[in-house]
């Protein structure tokens, strides 16, 4: 009998369930059986790209974003007795999953309450710091407390001096078993023919996707160039609209992605870390936008922007000549790592 694992991503944006791709693919290849749960666009997504593959629902975080950022600090700690009704809903959801089905393992992509004493359980993270302004130490100090009762901690990054992650990813001392597994990407590079002068990739929590979406639509009706614009929502069909020189998709499943992107000058995105991972793997010029309020990617561009690998502004300072300072940076590079899959589900 091959073994079950369940994979469970985290429906915060598209970015959770993306890197669980690779993941999920090498599960299939390494003997084993993945049963896919998360919720929301995260779970369509995944259902799209493994049709055959069990799925379940689990209960939603529901968090949902404020229209100026910077309050939205406030609001996570007022939602957060919400959230941790969630958690706990979703820990009574891992009960009965396991009572009802043969699992032998868990893959937690940021589920906090996906674990179980019963089952060897895995926390999939590139937060090992959770940044929150001037609060960074208290939020660290409580998702580290969390993520120490898992049997492991994954890292998606390397633990050498050239990585992508930073001081996110990174901690002195670590009181738990911690495996830097290496930058996730669904993605191969490949040498197509440049099609698109431009390509935006939307993902992230509302209402803050659907706002830059419609500032980015007023500042493209002038740009002279190619554009392929994916949303970034997942729906039941795929869509596709022309108008004039922006060609507008709802969202692409990997292949199609894959090939946009390499088929791209520029890219233009927000600054998830996952996104980052893609982008590395495909050796690409990318200008990022952050969200408004999220420390995460708030530091991870100006990271980037230091190490003069990709430009980057405030969501209210967009206009299109920024898109030119894109000539004075290197660009995104891959790290050179294997991951040894193997070793890593021999854990189960």
């Amino acid at each position: 009998m091959k073994k079950r694992i369940l994979v469970a991503p985290l429906n915060w944006g598209l970015g959770h369930a993306t890197r669980c791709i690779p993941i999920i693919n090498a599960l299939i290849d390494g003997g084993f059986v993945p049963v896919i749960a998360s919720d929301g666009a995260a779970l369509e997504l995944l259902r799209k790209e493994f049709p055959n593959l069990s799925t379940i629902e689990l209960p939603s975080y529901n968090i949902i974003y404020t229209k100026n950022g910077r309050l939205f600090k406030l609001k996570l700690l007022k939602d957060s007795p919400k959230l941790l009704k969630a958690i706990k809903a979703e820990k009574k959801a891992i009960s009965r999953i396991l009572e009802h089905n043969d699992i032998a393992g868990i893959i937690s992509d940021n589920r906090l309450g996906v674990r179980s004493k019963k089952v060897p359980s895995v926390f999939i993270t590139h937060q090992l710091n959770v940044l929150s302004g001037n609060t960074t130490w208290l939020s660290s100090k409580m998702h580290q407390k969390i993520i120490k009762k898992f049997d492991e901690c994954w890292v998606p990054d390397t633990n050498d001096a050239i990585n992508l992650s930073g001081r996110l990813g990174h901690v002195d001392d670590f009181d738990m078993p911690v495996k830097y597994i290496g930058p996730l990407s669904r993605f191969t590079k490949s040498s197509n023919k440049v099609k698109n002068d431009l390509l935006v990739l939307l993902s992230g929590p509302e209402p803050q996707r659907s706002l830059l979406e419609e500032q980015l639509f007023f500042n493209l009706k002038d740009y002279t160039g190619e554009v392929v614009f994916v949303k970034g929502i997942v729906e039941k069909k795929q869509t596709k609209q022309v108008l004039g020189h922006i060609t507008i998709y709802n969202f692409m499943t990997s292949n199609l992605l894959e090939k946009s992107i390499n088929e791209s000058t520029l890219i233009l995105s927000r600054s998830g870390y996952t996104t980052i991972m893609d982008l590395a793997k495909l050796n690409k010029k990318v200008f990022f936008i952050p969200t408004p309020g999220q420390f995460e990617q708030e530091y991870l561009a100006k990271r980037l922007n230091e190490m003069l690998l990709a430009p980057s502004c405030k969501q209210e300072d967009f206009n299109l000549s920024k898109l030119q300072e894109v000539e004075n940076y290197k660009g995104l590079k891959s790290i050179n790592f294997e991951t040894n899959f193997k070793d890593l589900f021999g854990f189960f």
